[in-house]
């Protein structure tokens, strides 16, 4: 029989008090709990988590300034931002980059080029700072952009200024160009001043005023949706544009002069010679400085390097040749400064100059006829470019004293241009030998040197130089490309060399009869408009043996003779001084002085000289 137990009502009742009483007691305890950690996130980290909040909803952001513009002489735009619509990627909002761009990919072509330098700039930039991935946008590839942007986390398609260049090849190496910053480039700048700009000074103006073309960045505050996408400009912070740069060229001359050496290879300088503004610089063949402001490809850039013709070389600043006897009028007026020789003092040329103990002759140019004949004066070897005068000359004179004026007029060093990448030349001499070769210094040295052979090697802008001090009778300016930022006129000091004016007269009628004598070099661009001064040259390429001729049937066409000239205008009171060089031209006279007279024209129709009027 089962047995039953009965338990007291009082019992069950107080049973479940108790156990009332600890859930009560727990679910108070949980509530307190609660309530202080409610308190502490709501009250004590109010400030924290709005702040949070709000970073995930509003971002500070960097804005670009507008590069400075640069303009020519006259006002006429050589560099300047075009809007354009770009596609950039907030990195940080955009998830899986890989994906993201083969999304991207199928909607608008993107180039490796384009892909790889978004990845190198990505990694540089600052967070939640858009990252340009395609310049240049078409008004279809914008469209269709815009349909699918929602599928596309972290994209934003925005206008963007670029840099052009709307004279293109003809100031490709003055002016230079801008393109993507790289690593090496990366690793030196301030982040701070790059943080929303890609794209840096490469050559020319665009790398040599860098700092001044650059501005400085504003900011702006943007609020965004969770896909990274702005929704609304909260406040913003303009930047400031970089200066804008007046230069001393005048692009009427500089496209004259690159037109007049299409389809050469050369460079031409022109000087301004009461101030020393490079009125032109051209260097050809030339290239497309657009082509690597949003990236060129590899194989556009390997195209360019790769080209014998070097059209990326800017042969007016960095190529080096050898003078030829555009110097032998900067060596004769030392000869006159130092009292070696008076201006009677004459040789007689028959072809060939020996020196003692010397089997080797040195022959002159002219050597088919003779020589020069007897009675041969500095001003008719200057006028013929009667070679053994020079060697004779330049043997009494020594060639450290060539080589100590030779430095006042620009040769062996660098001018000072405004322009990066400026190449010193070599003006040689017993310690240039001394310590470049660890040899000495003979006489046979010094004779090639004297007809601008040799070691001797000089730029066109270097040439440039030398012919503007001669022409303003030692005036010893320093040459320059940007003449103002933003309105305010760069300082130019003078310096001045010290040569009595009978020898600067002698020399300056000269190389007038270079012109306009009957036996001159260059008689054949004498005009009656105005006069000219000036001087040809012809270099070698490769040695010719003694009792050899040059034959330029017998040479590959590189490996002909360059052609030099030099000049200035008008001689009384010189207002412009040419250099210029044709590689492979082989006659200074017959193919470098036509295209300095074509420019002179130019300049003389351009700037008249001032009429003088009648007092009463």
């Amino acid at each position: 029989m089962e047995r039953r137990v009965f338990i007291q009502p009082e019992t069950i009742a107080a049973l479940v008090n108790g156990r009332l009483l600890f859930a009560g007691v727990v679910a108070l305890l949980a509530i307190a709990v609660l309530v202080v950690r409610y308190s502490h996130l709501q009250i004590e980290r109010h400030h924290d988590f709005v702040t949070r909040a709000d970073n995930n909803r509003i971002q500070v952001r960097q804005v670009a300034p507008p590069r400075g513009l640069i303009f020519d002489r006259n006002g006429l735009l050589l560099a300047e931002n075009r809007p354009s619509y770009s596609l950039s990627v907030v990195v940080q909002r955009a998830g899986d980059i890989d994906a993201l761009l083969a999304k991207i990919a199928q909607i608008v072509p993107l180039s490796q080029t384009e892909i790889s330098a978004f990845r190198k700039s990505a990694r540089r930039a600052a967070p939640y700072q858009p990252v340009s991935l395609k310049y240049r946008l078409s008004e279809a590839e914008h469209a269709r952009l815009a349909v699918a942007e929602h599928q596309l986390d972290g994209v934003e398609i925005t206008a963007q200024p670029l840099r052009h260049y709307p004279l293109g090849e003809a100031f490709a190496h003055v002016v230079g160009y801008v393109g993507k910053i790289n690593d090496r480039e990366a690793a030196t700048l301030d982040p701070s001043h790059y943080a929303a700009i890609d794209s840096i000074g490469k050559s020319g103006v665009e790398r040599y005023y860098e700092s001044l073309l650059l501005g400085e960045h504003g900011r702006e505050q943007v609020e965004t949706d969770a896909r990274g996408r702005v929704m609304q400009l909260l406040a913003r912070e303009e930047p400031t544009p970089g200066a804008n740069l007046m230069l001393s060229l005048d692009a009427r001359l500089q496209l004259q002069a690159y037109q007049l050496l299409d389809g050469q290879r050369g460079a031409l300088v022109a000087i301004d010679i009461a101030s020393g503004g490079v009125l032109a610089m051209a260097s050809t063949p030339s290239f497309d400085p657009n082509a690597f402001v949003t990236g060129i490809s590899h194989n556009q850039y390997n195209a360019l390097i790769n080209s014998p013709d070097k059209p990326m070389f800017d042969r007016a600043l960095r190529g080096q040749y050898p003078p030829g006897s555009t110097i032998k009028p900067l060596f004769g007026l030392v000869a006159l400064q130092e009292q070696v020789i008076d201006q009677h003092y004459t040789i007689e040329d028959n072809g060939f100059f020996s020196l003692p103990n010397v089997e080797r002759p040195w022959r002159d140019w002219n050597y088919k006829t003779g020589g020069h004949g007897s009675r041969v004066d500095l001003a008719e070897a200057i006028i013929e470019s009667c070679d053994v005068f020079f060697y004779d000359v330049s043997i009494k004179t020594g060639i450290d004293a060539l080589a100590a004026y030779g430095e006042k007029f620009a040769l062996g060093i660098k001018t000072g241009i405004d322009l990066p990448g400026e190449a010193a030349g070599i003006m040689p001499s017993a310690q240039w030998k001394r310590q470049r070769l660890n040899t000495a210094w003979f006489d046979g040295d010094t004779i090639n040197a004297s007809i601008g052979q040799g070691f001797f090697l000089t730029t066109p802008l270097q040439l440039a130089v030398m012919t503007a001090r001669i022409a303003s009778r030692g005036d010893l300016v320093t040459p320059f490309v940007v003449d103002a930022s933003n309105g305010v006129q760069f300082d130019h000091p003078h310096q001045q060399i010290e040569i009595a004016k009978p020898h600067w007269d002698y020399l300056h009628r000269a190389m007038q009869d270079v012109i306009e004598g009957q036996h001159g070099t260059a008689r054949g661009i004498a005009t009656d408009g105005y006069t000219i001064a000036g001087k040809t040259g012809t270099a070698q390429v490769i040695s010719i043996a003694a009792d050899e001729q040059y034959d330029r049937d017998e040479l590959d066409q590189r490996q002909r003779d360059h052609a030099l000239f030099v000049a200035f205008a008008p001689v009384q009171q010189p207002r412009i001084a040419i250099a210029l060089i044709v590689e492979n031209g082989e006659h200074g006279s017959s193919v470098a002085a036509p295209i300095a007279r074509a420019l002179l024209d130019h300049y003389m129709a351009l700037y008249p000289a001032p009429s003088t009027v009648a007092g009463g």
